[in-house]
């Protein structure tokens, strides 16, 4: 729930998110971008914490998940641009162009930001909420290529565009971090804005076609591979 505190509620549109969780495997690592609604959530953490190992999250965000149960062992806290090894990958947390908080007095108490995740043949970009600036071409040129570029793509709107991109500044924040595949997020899950929600994938598809940047959309829960081309308009079946 993206807004758990009243009179006006924004449900996931996925009714069975929780029950998902169940049926998932042992989890080495969860990684969190910033502690909004939309992306900490308490009955998903609950759910999550009997079958993670660790929670790898930004700078101030440790707080809500031990006063939610979780063992402050279990936890690393890390700044942007700070890179760490778990495995035979290395996790590196990016600046992006947002904001953090969870109510009126904790604005800014944690950081917020993207994650690059890479192993010793394959890299994946993560951009987290952001407003289009010029850190998308700072870590493209740190940590570029990537084969998948998993980018923010919806939600906007005029008044609030320093915090989140239109579809066409996707494609360019992809364009910019030297992504070989964008798949667009931050779309198919609320209604957090005023835009219908098939505008932002809509305008991206159109947009990346345009600058010929190679995309995915996979429909909620698939699994895809490194070797897939070919993009799923799933969302044209609803309305």
């Amino acid at each position: 729930d993206a807004s758990p505190v009243g009179p006006i509620r924004t449900k996931r549109f996925s009714k069975d998110s929780l029950h998902i969780i169940d049926e998932l495997p042992a989890i080495d690592a969860v990684l969190l971008t910033h502690d909004h609604y939309d992306h900490l959530d308490f009955g998903s953490i609950r759910d999550l914490k009997q079958k993670v190992t660790c929670f790898l999250v930004p700078l101030g965000v440790g707080r809500h998940l031990e006063h939610w149960g979780i063992d402050k062992y279990m936890i690393t806290e890390v700044d942007w641009w700070q890179e760490l090894q778990l495995f035979d990958l290395y996790f590196i947390f990016t600046p992006s162009r947002h904001f953090s908080g969870r109510g009126a007095f904790d604005r800014a108490k944690s950081l917020w930001g993207g994650w690059v995740i890479k192993s010793s043949k394959h890299s994946i970009y993560w951009s987290g909420d952001s407003g289009y600036d010029a850190h998308f071409k700072t870590i493209g040129e740190k940590y570029g290529p990537f084969d998948w570029g998993f980018i923010e793509c919806g939600q906007y709107n005029e008044r609030w565009h320093l915090i989140h991109m239109y579809p066409e500044d996707s494609v360019c924040a992809a364009r910019d971090a030297k992504v070989i595949k964008a798949i667009p997020i931050h779309w198919g899950a609320f209604g957090l804005a005023l835009h219908h929600w098939k505008e932002p994938i809509t305008r991206f598809v159109l947009e990346a076609e345009q600058k010929q940047q190679a995309f995915l959309t996979p429909a909620p829960g698939a699994v895809i591979n490194l070797d897939m081309n070919t993009s799923d308009s799933w969302w044209k079946s609803y309305e």
